[in-house]
């Protein structure tokens, strides 16, 4: 059964992340399927030329000069082989070219349609998987790079958020790969009408486990440039606790709640098949890596239930008052039917007589409130935006079993005189979530974790 690599845009700098992608592809002793990212930061580089007011000549060439010179540099450094460097220099030109028609038609149209944007942001990973593939040849490795749109890779034609149409996906990728060393480049696939559609930030996650399902890999290993999960953030937690293993909804609920180490879907098309997920420390790539954090079935652990204490600084409330406006028939999916049209996500809602509290992502926010205004609902008499609020989650399968565990969590916040302002308990089987006040985040996160984790009882 084939492995699939994940290699994320944090561990994507430089020459020297190419040689030890190179060490990291040896010591599997086997053919590897290795997904990859955009290098860093430069799929935020190509979002910050869409959004650029002036997209006008001197803007583009600019940003593509930026590009062509930092992988230019790279295949005329490294690439010694003549016929592997002319060939990679020749391909990656072809496709700066067709980045540049496209910033140039976005340019004169003054505008930036969907499947442009998306076709735009994948541009990233492109450019990575060519190099990588051209350096794994150069280095004696026999490899060869699969792009999405050639092997069939199939999606629901969702722009900026697309989910992958696993039927069609699977003929094309169980086809394409044989016996050797494959790279694919992350963050994209194909509609049925042969349009690109990115899967979101972070997607290449997503991507991976999706190549996974479709081919029954035997493991998805994802190399990052952390040590896997911890009870807690390292940067503000004293002394967090390795993770060694997580079920797949654990992971799930702890990316969905702000610990950036996994996609928040990438456990989805894992789960019925129930292919492992390893995590991996990029920087520890030696012989004999170790597996700092073990992703499988959905085993209760009664002796622990809580895994670890995480946070999300991205969200923001939008409240709705207006006398009895909790108990109006109708308002409630009026609003949430105007915010599906304009695919805008509300992670939660809770309702009184007077009001309706919606937790949005914060960049939701500002339209979410100039829709819901302008439908000018019977009722709803005013629109409050919170400000500066941190969710804080704690996660772990039996939450909802174990006894003590919710007054152990809110009996810690308390005694550091923080107010909770909004709470969530029961509507997921390993999660509770609350908010805070940005400034006091950081001591509840360290009281909760000093509760849950220092060995005491609750």
């Amino acid at each position: 059964m084939p492995i699939v690599l994940k290699i994320g845009g944090s561990n994507l700098h430089n020459a020297e992340s190419l040689r030890r992608i190179v060490r990291v592809v040896r010591q599997y002793n086997k053919p590897v399927i290795l997904v990859v990212s955009a290098f860093n930061g430069l799929t935020d580089r190509l979002y910050e030329v869409i959004r650029e007011e002036k997209k006008n000549e001197e803007v583009i060439v600019s940003f593509l000069d930026e590009i062509s010179q930092r992988f230019e540099e790279i295949i005329v450094s490294e690439l010694i082989d003549e016929q592997i460097r002319e060939s990679t220099s020749l391909a990656f030109q072809k496709r700066l070219s067709r980045l540049a028609d496209l910033l140039r038609g976005i340019s004169l149209i003054g505008g930036v349609p969907d499947f442009i944007e998306d076709e735009i942001v994948s541009f990233g990973e492109r450019f990575s998987s060519l190099l990588v593939n051209a350096y794994l040849q150069q280095n004696g490795i026999i490899s060869e790079e699969l792009l999405p749109e050639h092997i069939g890779f199939i999606t629901d034609g969702q722009f900026h958020n697309a989910s992958v149409d696993y039927e069609l996906s699977t003929p094309g990728l169980t086809k394409a790969i044989k016996d050797k060393h494959y790279v694919i480049p992350g963050f994209y696939g194909i509609s049925r009408d042969k349009k690109v559609t990115v899967f979101g930030r972070g997607g290449s996650d997503y991507s991976a486990a999706a190549i996974a399902a479709c081919i029954n890999a035997e493991y998805v290993d994802v190399w990052k440039d952390v040590n896997g999960y911890m009870s807690g953030d390292p940067s503000l937690i004293e002394n967090p606790v390795q993770i060694e293993s997580l079920s797949y909804t654990e992971a799930a609920e702890l990316s969905y709640f702000g610990a950036k180490i996994l996609h928040p879907r990438t456990v989805e098309p894992l789960k019925a098949k129930l292919i492992p997920v390893r995590i991996f420390n990029f920087k520890h790539s030696g012989n004999s890596p170790h597996a700092f954090t073990v992703i499988g079935g959905d085993i209760n652990d009664p002796q622990r239930g809580i895994k670890s204490v995480t946070y999300s600084d991205e969200i923001r409330t939008l409240t709705l008052r207006g006398p009895g406006v909790g108990i109006t028939p109708g308002i409630l999916s009026k609003v949430t039917h105007q915010l599906e049209l304009n695919r805008l996500n509300i992670k939660s809602v809770i309702t009184t007589q007077v009001a309706i509290s919606l937790l949005l992502h914060e960049s939701d926010v500002p339209l979410a409130h100039r829709l819901i205004d302008e439908m000018a609902i019977a009722g709803i008499d005013l629109i409050d935006e919170s400000q500066q609020l941190s969710l804080i989650a704690a996660v772990g399968e039996g939450i909802l079993t174990q006894t003590g565990v919710a007054a152990g969590i809110f009996g810690a916040v308390a005694r550091e005189n923080i107010n909770v302002d909004f709470i969530s308990f029961g509507a997921s089987r390993v999660a509770i979530y609350f908010l805070v006040k940005r400034k006091d985040r950081d001591a509840a996160l360290s009281a909760i974790h000093e509760q849950l984790f220092s060995g005491d009882t609750f």
